[in-house]
Protein backbone atom coordinates (compact mmCIF):
# COMPACT_ATOMS: atom_id res chain seq x y z
CA UNK A 1 0.00 0.00 0.00
CA UNK A 2 1.37 3.29 -0.68
CA UNK A 3 3.64 4.68 2.15
CA UNK A 4 3.63 8.06 4.17
CA UNK A 5 6.33 9.06 5.67
CA UNK A 6 5.58 12.36 7.73
CA UNK A 7 6.21 10.70 10.88
CA UNK A 8 8.83 8.52 10.77
CA UNK A 9 11.23 7.83 8.21
CA UNK A 10 13.41 4.29 7.46
CA UNK A 11 15.52 3.13 5.65
CA UNK A 12 12.88 0.30 4.67
CA UNK A 13 10.31 3.34 4.35
CA UNK A 14 12.73 5.42 2.45
CA UNK A 15 13.47 2.52 -0.23
CA UNK A 16 9.45 1.65 -0.76
CA UNK A 17 8.69 5.03 -1.58
CA UNK A 18 11.51 5.33 -4.05
CA UNK A 19 10.05 2.47 -5.94
CA UNK A 20 6.46 3.60 -5.50
CA UNK A 21 7.70 7.06 -7.28
CA UNK A 22 9.83 5.56 -9.52
CA UNK A 23 6.37 2.85 -10.63
CA UNK A 24 4.19 5.47 -10.78
CA UNK A 25 6.00 7.99 -12.45
CA UNK A 26 6.53 4.98 -15.61
CA UNK A 27 2.45 4.57 -15.28
CA UNK A 28 2.11 7.85 -15.37
CA UNK A 29 4.25 8.77 -18.52
CA UNK A 30 3.09 4.88 -20.67
CA UNK A 31 -0.65 6.35 -19.85
CA UNK A 32 0.20 10.21 -21.07
CA UNK A 33 1.77 8.33 -24.15
CA UNK A 34 -0.57 5.63 -25.16
CA UNK A 35 -3.51 3.94 -24.40
CA UNK A 36 -3.31 1.57 -21.97
CA UNK A 37 -5.03 -1.18 -23.71
CA UNK A 38 -1.97 -0.82 -26.05
CA UNK A 39 0.36 -2.42 -24.02
CA UNK A 40 2.10 -5.19 -25.37
CA UNK A 41 4.97 -7.63 -24.72
CA UNK A 42 8.10 -7.33 -26.57
CA UNK A 43 8.01 -11.08 -27.67
CA UNK A 44 10.17 -10.96 -30.46
CA UNK A 45 12.99 -9.31 -27.90
CA UNK A 46 12.68 -11.57 -24.90
CA UNK A 47 12.96 -14.41 -27.71
CA UNK A 48 16.49 -13.68 -28.36
CA UNK A 49 17.22 -12.81 -25.09
CA UNK A 50 16.01 -16.51 -23.95
CA UNK A 51 17.23 -18.27 -26.82
CA UNK A 52 20.67 -16.72 -26.48
CA UNK A 53 20.45 -18.94 -22.73
CA UNK A 54 20.59 -22.01 -24.74
CA UNK A 55 23.63 -21.55 -26.60
CA UNK A 56 26.01 -20.03 -24.10
CA UNK A 57 26.02 -18.19 -20.55
CA UNK A 58 27.86 -15.02 -19.17
CA UNK A 59 30.62 -15.49 -16.31
CA UNK A 60 27.79 -14.06 -14.10
CA UNK A 61 26.25 -17.24 -14.29
CA UNK A 62 28.66 -19.43 -12.61
CA UNK A 63 26.74 -19.10 -9.09
CA UNK A 64 24.09 -21.11 -10.94
CA UNK A 65 26.46 -24.23 -11.65
CA UNK A 66 24.29 -26.26 -9.71
CA UNK A 67 21.32 -24.73 -11.17
CA UNK A 68 21.38 -25.95 -14.63
CA UNK A 69 18.39 -27.62 -14.83
CA UNK A 70 16.31 -24.45 -13.80
CA UNK A 71 17.91 -22.45 -16.24
CA UNK A 72 16.55 -24.90 -18.69
CA UNK A 73 13.32 -24.59 -17.06
CA UNK A 74 13.13 -21.07 -17.04
CA UNK A 75 13.58 -20.43 -20.43
CA UNK A 76 11.57 -23.54 -21.85
CA UNK A 77 8.80 -22.53 -19.91
CA UNK A 78 8.96 -18.54 -20.74
CA UNK A 79 9.55 -19.72 -24.57
CA UNK A 80 6.29 -21.87 -24.58
CA UNK A 81 4.32 -19.28 -22.56
CA UNK A 82 5.52 -16.76 -25.47
CA UNK A 83 4.70 -18.72 -27.80
CA UNK A 84 7.90 -19.75 -29.23
CA UNK A 85 9.50 -22.80 -28.35
CA UNK A 86 12.76 -24.06 -29.10
CA UNK A 87 11.77 -27.36 -30.40
CA UNK A 88 14.80 -27.18 -32.86
CA UNK A 89 16.85 -28.04 -29.15
CA UNK A 90 14.33 -30.23 -27.77
CA UNK A 91 16.73 -33.79 -28.34
CA UNK A 92 19.87 -31.98 -27.24
CA UNK A 93 18.23 -30.45 -23.99
CA UNK A 94 16.73 -33.63 -23.35
CA UNK A 95 20.45 -35.66 -23.77
CA UNK A 96 21.91 -32.73 -21.52
CA UNK A 97 19.27 -33.51 -18.55
CA UNK A 98 19.74 -37.11 -18.89
CA UNK A 99 23.31 -36.12 -17.86
CA UNK A 100 22.16 -34.71 -15.07
CA UNK A 101 20.08 -37.63 -13.48
CA UNK A 102 22.12 -39.40 -10.60
CA UNK A 103 22.20 -42.87 -10.77
CA UNK A 104 20.48 -43.57 -7.59
CA UNK A 105 17.40 -40.97 -8.59
CA UNK A 106 16.87 -38.22 -9.01
CA UNK A 107 18.56 -35.12 -10.42
CA UNK A 108 21.52 -32.76 -10.11
CA UNK A 109 22.35 -29.43 -10.27
CA UNK A 110 24.77 -29.93 -12.72
CA UNK A 111 27.12 -33.17 -13.51
CA UNK A 112 28.73 -35.42 -11.33
CA UNK A 113 27.14 -33.60 -8.52
CA UNK A 114 24.51 -34.62 -5.69
CA UNK A 115 21.05 -35.40 -6.11
CA UNK A 116 18.40 -32.91 -5.02
CA UNK A 117 14.85 -32.58 -5.19
CA UNK A 118 15.25 -28.29 -5.91
CA UNK A 119 17.05 -29.42 -9.68
CA UNK A 120 14.50 -32.51 -9.79
CA UNK A 121 11.55 -30.57 -10.08
CA UNK A 122 13.21 -28.43 -12.72
CA UNK A 123 14.46 -31.21 -14.94
CA UNK A 124 10.73 -32.86 -14.47
CA UNK A 125 9.06 -29.36 -15.05
CA UNK A 126 11.47 -28.86 -18.26
CA UNK A 127 10.81 -32.14 -19.99
CA UNK A 128 7.09 -31.35 -19.33
CA UNK A 129 7.30 -28.22 -20.95
CA UNK A 130 9.60 -30.35 -24.30
CA UNK A 131 5.96 -32.57 -23.96
CA UNK A 132 8.05 -35.52 -25.95
CA UNK A 133 7.79 -38.97 -25.96
CA UNK A 134 11.79 -39.17 -26.02
CA UNK A 135 11.49 -36.24 -22.65
CA UNK A 136 9.17 -38.36 -20.93
CA UNK A 137 11.15 -41.58 -21.39
CA UNK A 138 14.21 -40.01 -19.88
CA UNK A 139 13.09 -39.88 -16.79
CA UNK A 140 14.15 -43.06 -14.51
CA UNK A 141 11.01 -43.43 -12.33
CA UNK A 142 11.77 -46.06 -10.52
CA UNK A 143 14.75 -44.71 -9.58
CA UNK A 144 13.14 -41.43 -8.63
CA UNK A 145 10.65 -42.88 -6.26
CA UNK A 146 13.17 -44.83 -4.61
CA UNK A 147 15.12 -40.96 -4.05
CA UNK A 148 11.97 -39.38 -3.00
CA UNK A 149 11.08 -41.94 -0.34
CA UNK A 150 15.21 -41.88 0.65
CA UNK A 151 14.35 -37.87 0.94
CA UNK A 152 11.31 -38.17 3.16
CA UNK A 153 11.46 -37.29 6.57
CA UNK A 154 8.68 -38.94 8.94
CA UNK A 155 7.50 -35.69 10.44
CA UNK A 156 5.39 -35.46 6.87
CA UNK A 157 7.94 -33.09 5.03
CA UNK A 158 10.84 -33.76 2.87
CA UNK A 159 14.56 -32.98 2.98
CA UNK A 160 16.04 -31.43 -0.18
CA UNK A 161 18.92 -33.76 -0.42
CA UNK A 162 20.63 -35.96 2.09
CA UNK A 163 21.27 -34.20 5.25
CA UNK A 164 19.78 -31.52 3.61
CA UNK A 165 16.91 -28.91 4.62
CA UNK A 166 13.29 -29.65 5.42
CA UNK A 167 10.88 -27.59 5.00
CA UNK A 168 7.87 -26.54 2.36
CA UNK A 169 9.68 -25.64 -0.47
CA UNK A 170 11.25 -29.04 -0.90
CA UNK A 171 8.08 -30.73 0.38
CA UNK A 172 6.26 -29.21 -2.76
CA UNK A 173 8.97 -30.24 -5.23
CA UNK A 174 8.89 -33.87 -3.85
CA UNK A 175 4.90 -33.40 -4.70
CA UNK A 176 4.53 -31.89 -7.66
CA UNK A 177 7.04 -34.65 -9.39
CA UNK A 178 5.42 -37.75 -7.93
CA UNK A 179 2.13 -36.10 -9.29
CA UNK A 180 3.41 -35.48 -12.55
CA UNK A 181 5.22 -39.05 -12.74
CA UNK A 182 2.22 -41.14 -11.14
CA UNK A 183 4.33 -41.70 -8.05
CA UNK A 184 2.03 -40.82 -5.31
CA UNK A 185 1.49 -43.94 -2.81
CA UNK A 186 0.40 -43.29 0.93
CA UNK A 187 3.85 -44.61 2.05
CA UNK A 188 4.96 -41.29 -0.23
CA UNK A 189 2.66 -38.97 1.73
CA UNK A 190 2.03 -40.12 5.19
CA UNK A 191 1.58 -37.43 7.40
CA UNK A 192 2.78 -34.50 4.75
CA UNK A 193 -0.79 -32.50 4.26
CA UNK A 194 -0.14 -32.28 8.49
CA UNK A 195 3.27 -30.94 8.09
CA UNK A 196 2.21 -28.84 5.38
CA UNK A 197 -0.87 -27.34 7.80
CA UNK A 198 1.36 -27.00 10.80
CA UNK A 199 3.38 -24.13 8.57
CA UNK A 200 0.25 -21.91 8.34
CA UNK A 201 1.19 -18.49 10.46
CA UNK A 202 -0.78 -16.51 12.46
CA UNK A 203 -1.08 -13.77 9.44
CA UNK A 204 -2.30 -16.24 7.13
CA UNK A 205 0.28 -17.20 4.95
CA UNK A 206 3.04 -19.89 5.50
CA UNK A 207 6.05 -20.06 6.48
CA UNK A 208 9.15 -22.20 5.42
CA UNK A 209 8.63 -24.53 8.49
CA UNK A 210 6.42 -24.14 11.21
CA UNK A 211 7.15 -20.77 13.69
CA UNK A 212 8.45 -19.08 10.53
CA UNK A 213 7.57 -16.13 9.06
CA UNK A 214 4.87 -15.98 6.06
CA UNK A 215 6.65 -15.56 2.66
CA UNK A 216 4.75 -15.93 -0.75
CA UNK A 217 6.98 -18.60 -2.25
CA UNK A 218 6.85 -20.76 0.78
CA UNK A 219 3.00 -20.06 0.89
CA UNK A 220 2.38 -21.08 -2.67
CA UNK A 221 4.43 -24.30 -2.08
CA UNK A 222 2.30 -25.51 0.50
CA UNK A 223 -0.79 -24.57 -0.81
CA UNK A 224 -0.27 -25.92 -4.64
CA UNK A 225 1.37 -29.22 -2.03
CA UNK A 226 -2.08 -29.41 -0.12
CA UNK A 227 -4.26 -28.97 -3.66
CA UNK A 228 -2.05 -31.79 -5.19
CA UNK A 229 -2.89 -34.31 -2.27
CA UNK A 230 -6.81 -32.81 -2.60
CA UNK A 231 -6.17 -31.57 1.36
CA UNK A 232 -6.68 -27.65 0.81
CA UNK A 233 -9.43 -27.88 2.95
CA UNK A 234 -7.38 -28.36 6.02
CA UNK A 235 -5.74 -24.78 6.61
CA UNK A 236 -7.39 -21.15 7.19
CA UNK A 237 -8.46 -20.64 3.88
CA UNK A 238 -9.93 -17.35 5.08
CA UNK A 239 -6.89 -16.11 6.62
CA UNK A 240 -5.07 -17.44 3.67
CA UNK A 241 -7.04 -15.37 1.19
CA UNK A 242 -6.19 -12.34 3.83
CA UNK A 243 -2.60 -12.63 3.19
CA UNK A 244 -2.61 -12.99 -0.31
CA UNK A 245 -4.74 -10.05 -1.08
CA UNK A 246 -2.83 -7.77 1.30
CA UNK A 247 0.48 -8.62 -0.54
CA UNK A 248 -0.44 -6.71 -3.58
CA UNK A 249 0.45 -3.48 -3.54
CA UNK A 250 -1.56 -0.94 -4.11
CA UNK A 251 0.25 2.28 -6.39
CA UNK A 252 2.85 -0.75 -8.30
CA UNK A 253 0.40 -3.00 -9.00
CA UNK A 254 3.01 -5.82 -7.96
CA UNK A 255 3.04 -8.17 -5.38
CA UNK A 256 5.57 -8.55 -2.42
CA UNK A 257 6.67 -11.96 -1.21
CA UNK A 258 6.84 -10.71 2.53
CA UNK A 259 5.11 -8.33 4.99
CA UNK A 260 7.10 -4.65 5.16
CA UNK A 261 9.34 -5.74 2.01
CA UNK A 262 9.57 -4.10 -1.92
CA UNK A 263 7.54 -5.31 -4.68
CA UNK A 264 9.08 -7.87 -6.86
CA UNK A 265 7.88 -9.45 -10.52
CA UNK A 266 8.47 -13.19 -9.63
CA UNK A 267 5.89 -12.74 -6.74
CA UNK A 268 3.72 -12.24 -9.85
CA UNK A 269 3.54 -16.43 -9.88
CA UNK A 270 4.34 -16.97 -5.93
CA UNK A 271 1.30 -14.88 -5.00
CA UNK A 272 -0.65 -14.68 -7.95
CA UNK A 273 -0.98 -18.47 -8.40
CA UNK A 274 -2.50 -19.05 -5.32
CA UNK A 275 -5.23 -16.99 -6.52
CA UNK A 276 -7.09 -19.53 -9.13
CA UNK A 277 -5.99 -22.31 -6.80
CA UNK A 278 -7.99 -20.75 -3.99
CA UNK A 279 -10.74 -20.46 -6.48
CA UNK A 280 -10.48 -23.35 -6.93
CA UNK A 281 -11.08 -23.91 -3.27
CA UNK A 282 -13.99 -21.54 -2.80
CA UNK A 283 -15.94 -23.63 -6.40
CA UNK A 284 -16.28 -26.32 -4.31
CA UNK A 285 -17.75 -24.63 -0.89
CA UNK A 286 -19.91 -21.76 -2.88
CA UNK A 287 -22.04 -21.71 0.37
CA UNK A 288 -18.59 -20.28 2.14
CA UNK A 289 -19.70 -17.30 4.44
CA UNK A 290 -16.57 -15.34 5.84
CA UNK A 291 -15.21 -16.38 9.15
CA UNK A 292 -15.01 -14.45 12.48
CA UNK A 293 -11.50 -13.62 10.98
CA UNK A 294 -12.50 -11.66 7.98
CA UNK A 295 -15.80 -10.14 9.61
CA UNK A 296 -13.20 -8.58 11.92
CA UNK A 297 -11.35 -7.48 8.69
CA UNK A 298 -14.41 -5.70 7.96
CA UNK A 299 -15.42 -8.47 4.91
CA UNK A 300 -19.27 -8.27 4.97
CA UNK A 301 -21.49 -10.34 3.59
CA UNK A 302 -22.06 -8.23 0.71
CA UNK A 303 -18.31 -8.41 -0.21
CA UNK A 304 -18.09 -11.79 0.39
CA UNK A 305 -21.43 -12.11 -2.35
CA UNK A 306 -19.11 -9.71 -4.55
CA UNK A 307 -16.06 -12.71 -4.46
CA UNK A 308 -18.78 -14.96 -5.18
CA UNK A 309 -20.05 -13.21 -7.80
CA UNK A 310 -16.02 -13.09 -9.33
CA UNK A 311 -15.62 -16.38 -8.73
CA UNK A 312 -18.28 -17.03 -11.22
CA UNK A 313 -17.53 -14.53 -13.73
CA UNK A 314 -13.91 -15.61 -13.89
CA UNK A 315 -12.29 -13.06 -12.20
CA UNK A 316 -9.60 -13.77 -9.53
CA UNK A 317 -9.56 -12.15 -5.80
CA UNK A 318 -6.57 -9.71 -7.07
CA UNK A 319 -6.51 -6.31 -9.27
CA UNK A 320 -5.49 -8.62 -12.77
CA UNK A 321 -4.93 -5.20 -14.43
CA UNK A 322 -3.06 -3.42 -12.37
CA UNK A 323 -0.43 -6.68 -12.34
CA UNK A 324 -0.65 -6.56 -15.99
CA UNK A 325 0.63 -2.26 -16.23
CA UNK A 326 3.63 -3.43 -13.39
CA UNK A 327 5.28 -6.14 -15.41
CA UNK A 328 4.68 -4.43 -19.24
CA UNK A 329 5.17 -0.96 -18.59
CA UNK A 330 8.09 -1.32 -15.02
CA UNK A 331 9.80 -4.79 -15.77
CA UNK A 332 10.28 -5.15 -19.65
CA UNK A 333 14.25 -4.36 -21.34
CA UNK A 334 13.42 -3.07 -24.60
CA UNK A 335 16.46 -5.31 -25.37
CA UNK A 336 14.44 -8.25 -24.65
CA UNK A 337 14.22 -10.11 -20.99
CA UNK A 338 12.14 -9.14 -17.39
CA UNK A 339 13.61 -7.72 -14.45
CA UNK A 340 12.67 -7.63 -10.74
CA UNK A 341 11.76 -3.88 -10.38
CA UNK A 342 12.94 -1.10 -12.46
CA UNK A 343 16.85 -0.62 -11.75
CA UNK A 344 17.58 -4.16 -11.59
CA UNK A 345 19.27 -5.93 -14.35
CA UNK A 346 17.05 -8.77 -16.45
CA UNK A 347 17.46 -12.45 -15.77
CA UNK A 348 15.98 -15.73 -16.89
CA UNK A 349 14.67 -16.54 -13.59
CA UNK A 350 12.50 -13.03 -13.29
CA UNK A 351 11.35 -13.58 -16.88
CA UNK A 352 10.11 -16.76 -16.82
CA UNK A 353 8.20 -15.80 -13.07
CA UNK A 354 6.85 -12.40 -14.71
CA UNK A 355 5.46 -14.21 -17.54
CA UNK A 356 4.29 -17.06 -15.65
CA UNK A 357 2.18 -14.23 -13.27
CA UNK A 358 1.13 -12.18 -16.66
CA UNK A 359 -0.35 -15.48 -17.91
CA UNK A 360 -2.55 -15.61 -14.72
CA UNK A 361 -3.41 -12.42 -15.15
CA UNK A 362 -4.36 -12.38 -18.72
CA UNK A 363 -6.06 -15.55 -18.71
CA UNK A 364 -8.98 -15.85 -16.65
CA UNK A 365 -10.95 -11.81 -17.44
CA UNK A 366 -13.66 -12.05 -18.82
CA UNK A 367 -13.71 -11.59 -22.38
CA UNK A 368 -13.61 -8.82 -23.53
CA UNK A 369 -12.15 -6.24 -26.01
CA UNK A 370 -9.71 -5.04 -23.58
CA UNK A 371 -8.10 -8.10 -23.36
CA UNK A 372 -8.30 -10.01 -26.58
CA UNK A 373 -6.85 -6.87 -28.46
CA UNK A 374 -3.79 -7.45 -29.89
CA UNK A 375 -1.01 -5.65 -32.17
CA UNK A 376 -0.98 -6.53 -35.40
CA UNK A 377 2.81 -7.58 -34.92
CA UNK A 378 3.04 -8.42 -31.53
CA UNK A 379 0.22 -10.07 -29.23
CA UNK A 380 -0.22 -9.45 -25.53
CA UNK A 381 -1.73 -13.04 -25.06
CA UNK A 382 0.62 -15.74 -23.04
CA UNK A 383 -0.15 -19.21 -23.15
CA UNK A 384 -2.41 -20.69 -20.56
CA UNK A 385 -0.35 -21.65 -17.41
CA UNK A 386 -1.44 -24.63 -14.73
CA UNK A 387 -0.76 -22.86 -11.19
CA UNK A 388 -0.37 -26.20 -9.48
CA UNK A 389 2.87 -26.51 -11.29
CA UNK A 390 4.07 -23.68 -12.87
CA UNK A 391 3.93 -25.26 -16.75
CA UNK A 392 1.49 -24.29 -19.49
CA UNK A 393 -1.74 -26.14 -19.43
CA UNK A 394 -1.54 -27.95 -22.47
CA UNK A 395 1.74 -29.38 -21.10
CA UNK A 396 0.84 -30.64 -18.07
CA UNK A 397 -2.19 -32.34 -19.55
CA UNK A 398 0.06 -34.64 -21.60
CA UNK A 399 2.51 -35.41 -19.07
CA UNK A 400 -0.53 -36.48 -16.48
CA UNK A 401 -2.07 -38.56 -19.52
CA UNK A 402 1.09 -40.26 -20.61
CA UNK A 403 2.36 -41.06 -17.27
CA UNK A 404 -0.92 -42.30 -15.96
CA UNK A 405 -1.05 -45.01 -18.62
CA UNK A 406 1.88 -46.34 -16.63
CA UNK A 407 1.39 -48.65 -13.24
CA UNK A 408 2.68 -46.48 -10.06
CA UNK A 409 6.11 -48.16 -9.07
CA UNK A 410 6.55 -49.51 -5.79
CA UNK A 411 9.98 -50.16 -4.40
Amino acid sequence: MSISNREISTATSREQLNVETTVLNILKQAQNEQDFLLKKIISENHKRFLFSGLQSLPKSYQCLDASRPWLCYWILNACELLGCPPIEKYSNIVEFLKICQHSNGGFCGGHLQQPHLAPSYAAVNALATIGTIEAYESINRQKMYQFLLRMKDPCGGFHMQEDGELDVRSTYCALSIASLLNLITPELIENTAEYIVSCQTYEGGMGGCPGNEAHGGYTFCAFAGLCILGKSQLIDIDRLIYWAVSHQMLSEGGFCGRTNKLVDSCYSFWQGALFPLLDEELLKIKSHKPSTFLLEQNLNENQNENQNRNIDNGIWLFDQIGLQNYILFCCQDINGGLKDKPGKNCDFYHTCYSLCGLSIAQNNLPITEEVTKTNEHDPIKLKNINSRYGVASDKIELILNYFKQQPIIIS
